[in-house]
Protein backbone atom coordinates (compact mmCIF):
# COMPACT_ATOMS: atom_id res chain seq x y z
CA UNK A 1 0.00 0.00 0.00
CA UNK A 2 1.64 3.36 -1.00
CA UNK A 3 1.34 5.89 1.79
CA UNK A 4 0.72 9.56 1.49
CA UNK A 5 4.29 11.05 2.45
CA UNK A 6 3.48 11.94 6.33
CA UNK A 7 -0.50 10.87 5.97
CA UNK A 8 -0.61 14.88 5.97
CA UNK A 9 -4.54 16.36 5.24
CA UNK A 10 -4.86 19.54 4.11
CA UNK A 11 -6.79 22.09 6.24
CA UNK A 12 -8.78 23.06 4.04
CA UNK A 13 -10.91 20.08 2.81
CA UNK A 14 -12.52 19.91 6.22
CA UNK A 15 -13.98 23.68 6.31
CA UNK A 16 -15.70 23.53 3.02
CA UNK A 17 -19.32 24.96 4.46
CA UNK A 18 -21.65 23.11 1.58
CA UNK A 19 -19.71 20.13 2.19
CA UNK A 20 -20.66 20.18 5.73
CA UNK A 21 -24.26 20.37 5.22
CA UNK A 22 -23.98 18.31 2.74
CA UNK A 23 -22.36 15.50 5.41
CA UNK A 24 -25.10 16.61 7.97
CA UNK A 25 -27.59 15.45 5.67
CA UNK A 26 -26.22 12.62 5.01
CA UNK A 27 -25.49 11.50 8.41
CA UNK A 28 -29.85 11.43 9.02
CA UNK A 29 -30.39 8.85 6.05
CA UNK A 30 -27.46 6.47 5.80
CA UNK A 31 -26.39 4.72 8.15
CA UNK A 32 -23.83 2.74 6.10
CA UNK A 33 -22.06 0.54 6.67
CA UNK A 34 -24.18 -2.54 8.01
CA UNK A 35 -23.73 -5.74 8.48
CA UNK A 36 -22.46 -6.90 4.57
CA UNK A 37 -20.51 -3.96 4.43
CA UNK A 38 -18.65 -4.69 7.52
CA UNK A 39 -18.74 -8.65 6.92
CA UNK A 40 -17.13 -7.57 3.62
CA UNK A 41 -14.37 -5.54 5.55
CA UNK A 42 -13.76 -8.42 7.39
CA UNK A 43 -13.35 -10.99 4.24
CA UNK A 44 -11.20 -8.81 2.47
CA UNK A 45 -8.36 -8.18 5.00
CA UNK A 46 -8.49 -11.94 6.71
CA UNK A 47 -6.35 -13.54 4.27
CA UNK A 48 -3.82 -10.64 4.66
CA UNK A 49 -3.50 -9.88 8.43
CA UNK A 50 -4.05 -13.62 10.19
CA UNK A 51 -0.62 -14.73 11.73
CA UNK A 52 1.11 -11.55 10.79
CA UNK A 53 2.81 -9.03 12.75
CA UNK A 54 2.22 -5.98 13.53
CA UNK A 55 5.67 -3.80 13.43
CA UNK A 56 4.17 -0.61 13.87
CA UNK A 57 1.07 1.82 14.55
CA UNK A 58 1.01 5.26 12.18
CA UNK A 59 -1.56 7.83 13.42
CA UNK A 60 -1.95 9.99 10.04
CA UNK A 61 -2.34 13.63 10.51
CA UNK A 62 -5.77 15.19 9.80
CA UNK A 63 -7.34 18.18 10.35
CA UNK A 64 -10.99 16.31 10.60
CA UNK A 65 -12.93 15.45 13.22
CA UNK A 66 -10.83 12.81 15.36
CA UNK A 67 -12.01 9.39 15.90
CA UNK A 68 -12.41 8.13 19.30
CA UNK A 69 -9.17 6.22 20.30
CA UNK A 70 -8.53 4.09 23.81
CA UNK A 71 -6.34 3.61 25.35
CA UNK A 72 -4.34 6.92 24.15
CA UNK A 73 -2.06 6.80 20.94
CA UNK A 74 0.51 6.59 22.44
CA UNK A 75 -0.80 3.49 24.88
CA UNK A 76 -2.48 1.59 21.63
CA UNK A 77 0.86 1.88 19.69
CA UNK A 78 2.95 0.76 22.57
CA UNK A 79 0.54 -2.32 23.20
CA UNK A 80 0.53 -3.61 18.88
CA UNK A 81 3.92 -2.96 18.90
CA UNK A 82 4.94 -6.57 17.56
CA UNK A 83 1.89 -7.87 18.46
CA UNK A 84 0.50 -11.05 16.23
CA UNK A 85 -2.80 -11.11 14.20
CA UNK A 86 -4.91 -14.22 15.47
CA UNK A 87 -7.64 -13.72 13.77
CA UNK A 88 -9.93 -11.37 12.28
CA UNK A 89 -13.86 -11.33 13.00
CA UNK A 90 -16.68 -9.52 12.64
CA UNK A 91 -19.09 -9.14 16.18
CA UNK A 92 -22.33 -6.56 14.93
CA UNK A 93 -21.39 -3.53 12.90
CA UNK A 94 -17.68 -4.32 14.32
CA UNK A 95 -14.18 -5.62 13.22
CA UNK A 96 -12.36 -7.67 15.74
CA UNK A 97 -8.59 -8.15 15.52
CA UNK A 98 -7.42 -10.99 18.15
CA UNK A 99 -4.05 -10.19 19.21
CA UNK A 100 -1.33 -11.79 21.34
CA UNK A 101 -1.82 -11.61 25.19
CA UNK A 102 -5.92 -12.08 25.50
CA UNK A 103 -6.39 -8.59 23.76
CA UNK A 104 -8.38 -7.68 20.68
CA UNK A 105 -8.42 -4.41 19.17
CA UNK A 106 -11.80 -3.17 18.02
CA UNK A 107 -12.70 -1.26 15.24
CA UNK A 108 -16.18 0.14 14.16
CA UNK A 109 -16.64 1.98 11.31
CA UNK A 110 -20.02 3.80 12.05
CA UNK A 111 -20.97 6.22 9.31
CA UNK A 112 -18.25 6.44 7.15
CA UNK A 113 -15.27 4.31 8.22
CA UNK A 114 -13.43 1.90 5.98
CA UNK A 115 -10.40 -0.45 6.52
CA UNK A 116 -8.30 -0.75 3.51
CA UNK A 117 -5.40 -2.67 2.35
CA UNK A 118 -4.66 -0.41 -0.74
CA UNK A 119 -5.04 3.05 -1.24
CA UNK A 120 -8.00 5.13 0.54
CA UNK A 121 -10.84 7.48 -1.32
CA UNK A 122 -8.88 10.49 -0.30
CA UNK A 123 -5.61 11.04 1.32
CA UNK A 124 -7.72 13.59 3.74
CA UNK A 125 -9.39 11.38 5.75
CA UNK A 126 -6.67 9.06 6.67
CA UNK A 127 -6.86 7.87 10.48
CA UNK A 128 -4.25 5.12 11.04
CA UNK A 129 -2.26 2.74 9.37
CA UNK A 130 -0.75 -0.52 10.69
CA UNK A 131 2.89 -1.92 9.19
CA UNK A 132 2.80 -5.22 9.08
CA UNK A 133 5.81 -7.68 8.66
CA UNK A 134 6.62 -8.36 4.88
CA UNK A 135 5.15 -11.77 3.70
CA UNK A 136 5.33 -12.12 -0.09
CA UNK A 137 1.80 -11.93 -2.19
CA UNK A 138 0.20 -10.11 1.03
CA UNK A 139 -0.13 -6.52 1.64
CA UNK A 140 2.47 -4.52 3.90
CA UNK A 141 0.14 -2.83 5.87
CA UNK A 142 -3.63 -2.33 6.26
CA UNK A 143 -5.62 1.36 7.59
CA UNK A 144 -8.56 3.08 8.79
CA UNK A 145 -9.59 5.99 6.95
CA UNK A 146 -13.03 7.68 8.06
CA UNK A 147 -14.61 10.82 6.04
CA UNK A 148 -16.52 11.70 9.44
CA UNK A 149 -14.32 11.05 11.81
CA UNK A 150 -17.34 9.01 13.93
CA UNK A 151 -15.29 5.76 14.22
CA UNK A 152 -13.82 4.20 16.68
CA UNK A 153 -10.13 2.46 17.71
CA UNK A 154 -10.25 0.60 20.74
CA UNK A 155 -8.56 -2.48 22.79
CA UNK A 156 -10.13 -4.38 25.14
CA UNK A 157 -9.46 -7.15 26.56
CA UNK A 158 -11.48 -10.74 27.01
CA UNK A 159 -13.43 -9.34 29.86
CA UNK A 160 -14.70 -5.92 28.20
CA UNK A 161 -15.08 -7.57 25.02
CA UNK A 162 -17.29 -10.76 26.82
CA UNK A 163 -19.04 -7.44 28.53
CA UNK A 164 -19.63 -5.79 24.72
CA UNK A 165 -20.96 -9.11 23.38
CA UNK A 166 -23.38 -9.54 26.34
CA UNK A 167 -24.83 -6.05 25.98
CA UNK A 168 -25.50 -7.09 21.35
CA UNK A 169 -28.39 -9.06 20.48
CA UNK A 170 -27.67 -12.07 18.51
CA UNK A 171 -26.59 -12.12 15.30
CA UNK A 172 -28.97 -12.41 12.39
CA UNK A 173 -27.24 -14.73 10.19
CA UNK A 174 -27.36 -17.17 12.99
CA UNK A 175 -30.78 -16.73 14.24
CA UNK A 176 -33.77 -19.29 14.21
CA UNK A 177 -37.15 -18.73 14.09
CA UNK A 178 -38.05 -19.14 17.87
CA UNK A 179 -34.75 -16.71 18.54
CA UNK A 180 -36.63 -14.50 16.45
CA UNK A 181 -39.97 -14.94 17.74
CA UNK A 182 -38.25 -14.18 21.78
CA UNK A 183 -36.48 -11.28 20.63
CA UNK A 184 -39.40 -9.37 19.11
CA UNK A 185 -41.72 -10.43 21.39
CA UNK A 186 -39.81 -7.83 23.97
CA UNK A 187 -41.02 -4.69 22.52
CA UNK A 188 -44.19 -3.22 20.76
CA UNK A 189 -42.49 -0.67 18.79
CA UNK A 190 -43.09 -1.01 15.07
CA UNK A 191 -41.01 -3.78 13.62
CA UNK A 192 -38.76 -1.55 11.22
CA UNK A 193 -37.92 0.28 14.52
CA UNK A 194 -37.11 -2.71 16.53
CA UNK A 195 -34.85 -3.98 13.28
CA UNK A 196 -32.42 -0.98 14.27
CA UNK A 197 -32.26 -2.04 18.15
CA UNK A 198 -28.99 -3.60 18.26
CA UNK A 199 -30.12 -5.15 21.59
CA UNK A 200 -32.84 -7.00 19.80
CA UNK A 201 -30.84 -8.28 16.76
CA UNK A 202 -27.21 -6.78 15.67
CA UNK A 203 -26.01 -5.56 11.91
CA UNK A 204 -29.34 -4.45 10.80
CA UNK A 205 -29.59 -1.14 9.67
CA UNK A 206 -31.94 0.97 7.65
CA UNK A 207 -31.02 0.06 4.53
CA UNK A 208 -31.70 -3.73 4.88
CA UNK A 209 -34.38 -3.56 7.50
CA UNK A 210 -36.75 -1.76 4.34
CA UNK A 211 -35.55 -4.77 2.18
CA UNK A 212 -36.09 -7.40 4.47
CA UNK A 213 -39.68 -6.17 5.26
CA UNK A 214 -40.63 -5.54 1.43
CA UNK A 215 -39.76 -8.99 0.83
CA UNK A 216 -41.14 -10.69 3.70
CA UNK A 217 -44.26 -8.72 2.90
CA UNK A 218 -44.63 -7.50 6.22
CA UNK A 219 -45.94 -3.51 7.11
CA UNK A 220 -42.79 -1.40 8.56
CA UNK A 221 -45.75 0.10 10.88
CA UNK A 222 -46.84 -3.66 12.51
CA UNK A 223 -45.73 -3.91 16.26
CA UNK A 224 -42.92 -6.29 16.40
CA UNK A 225 -44.54 -8.45 19.46
CA UNK A 226 -47.67 -8.80 17.39
CA UNK A 227 -46.11 -10.84 14.26
CA UNK A 228 -47.73 -14.03 13.42
CA UNK A 229 -45.73 -17.18 13.60
CA UNK A 230 -45.78 -17.67 9.99
CA UNK A 231 -44.50 -13.67 9.53
CA UNK A 232 -41.60 -14.88 12.20
CA UNK A 233 -40.56 -17.39 10.24
CA UNK A 234 -40.70 -15.87 6.95
CA UNK A 235 -38.93 -12.78 8.32
CA UNK A 236 -35.98 -15.54 9.74
CA UNK A 237 -35.67 -17.10 6.31
CA UNK A 238 -35.58 -13.26 4.17
CA UNK A 239 -33.10 -11.42 6.54
CA UNK A 240 -30.87 -14.64 5.90
CA UNK A 241 -31.33 -14.47 3.02
CA UNK A 242 -31.37 -10.60 1.74
CA UNK A 243 -27.70 -10.16 3.80
CA UNK A 244 -26.33 -13.32 2.64
CA UNK A 245 -26.85 -12.04 -0.61
CA UNK A 246 -25.84 -8.68 -0.08
CA UNK A 247 -22.05 -10.10 1.22
CA UNK A 248 -22.15 -11.91 -2.01
CA UNK A 249 -22.11 -8.60 -3.87
CA UNK A 250 -20.24 -7.19 -1.21
CA UNK A 251 -22.32 -4.52 0.44
CA UNK A 252 -24.11 -1.72 -1.19
CA UNK A 253 -22.36 1.37 -2.32
CA UNK A 254 -25.01 4.45 -2.00
CA UNK A 255 -25.26 7.61 -4.27
CA UNK A 256 -22.50 9.73 -1.74
CA UNK A 257 -19.75 6.79 -3.13
CA UNK A 258 -18.02 6.79 0.53
CA UNK A 259 -18.59 3.04 1.31
CA UNK A 260 -15.50 0.79 -0.69
CA UNK A 261 -14.44 -2.49 -0.04
CA UNK A 262 -10.68 -3.46 1.13
CA UNK A 263 -9.17 -3.07 -2.72
CA UNK A 264 -11.42 0.51 -2.41
CA UNK A 265 -13.82 -0.97 -5.15
CA UNK A 266 -17.96 -0.34 -4.56
CA UNK A 267 -19.76 -2.79 -3.75
CA UNK A 268 -22.41 -4.08 -5.92
CA UNK A 269 -25.91 -4.55 -3.67
CA UNK A 270 -27.12 -1.72 -4.15
CA UNK A 271 -28.41 -2.61 -7.76
CA UNK A 272 -30.69 -5.64 -6.11
CA UNK A 273 -32.53 -2.64 -3.91
CA UNK A 274 -36.27 -3.03 -4.34
CA UNK A 275 -37.47 0.01 -1.61
CA UNK A 276 -34.58 1.83 -0.43
CA UNK A 277 -34.32 5.51 -1.99
CA UNK A 278 -37.31 4.49 -4.31
CA UNK A 279 -39.84 6.72 -3.20
CA UNK A 280 -42.32 7.41 -5.75
CA UNK A 281 -41.11 4.45 -8.16
CA UNK A 282 -43.25 1.52 -8.87
CA UNK A 283 -42.82 -1.69 -6.70
CA UNK A 284 -40.65 -4.16 -8.69
CA UNK A 285 -42.30 -6.69 -6.77
CA UNK A 286 -46.40 -5.84 -7.33
CA UNK A 287 -46.34 -3.50 -10.67
CA UNK A 288 -48.85 -2.05 -9.00
CA UNK A 289 -48.27 -0.21 -5.84
CA UNK A 290 -46.10 2.94 -5.43
CA UNK A 291 -43.25 3.24 -2.91
CA UNK A 292 -43.49 5.47 -0.11
CA UNK A 293 -41.36 7.03 2.49
CA UNK A 294 -42.31 7.46 5.46
CA UNK A 295 -40.36 8.79 8.90
CA UNK A 296 -40.02 6.11 11.74
CA UNK A 297 -37.90 6.83 14.45
CA UNK A 298 -36.12 9.85 12.98
CA UNK A 299 -35.33 7.56 9.96
CA UNK A 300 -36.38 6.84 6.47
CA UNK A 301 -38.32 3.95 5.35
CA UNK A 302 -39.32 2.53 2.10
CA UNK A 303 -42.31 0.11 1.63
CA UNK A 304 -45.04 -0.78 -0.96
CA UNK A 305 -48.39 0.27 0.82
CA UNK A 306 -49.62 -2.92 -1.73
CA UNK A 307 -47.54 -5.46 -0.76
CA UNK A 308 -46.81 -4.64 2.97
CA UNK A 309 -49.79 -4.32 4.25
CA UNK A 310 -49.32 -6.31 7.68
Amino acid sequence: MTAQPGCVARQNTCINVAGLIEAVHTAKVNTMPELPEVETMVRGIRDHLVGRQIQSTRFCRCYCKPIQISPSKQKLRQALRNSRIHAVQRLAKRIVITLDHSRSMVIEPRMTGLLLLTAPPTPAHRRIRWNLDPQPGLADSFEFWDRRGLGTVRLFNQTELAELRDQLGPDPLEMTPDQWAHQLARTRRAIKSALLDQHLVVGIGNIYASEILHRAGISPESPASSLSAEQIAQLAQTSSQILKDAIRYEGSTLGDGTYRNALNRQGGYQNKHCVYQKEGELCPTCRRGQIRRIIQAQRSTFFCPRCQRT
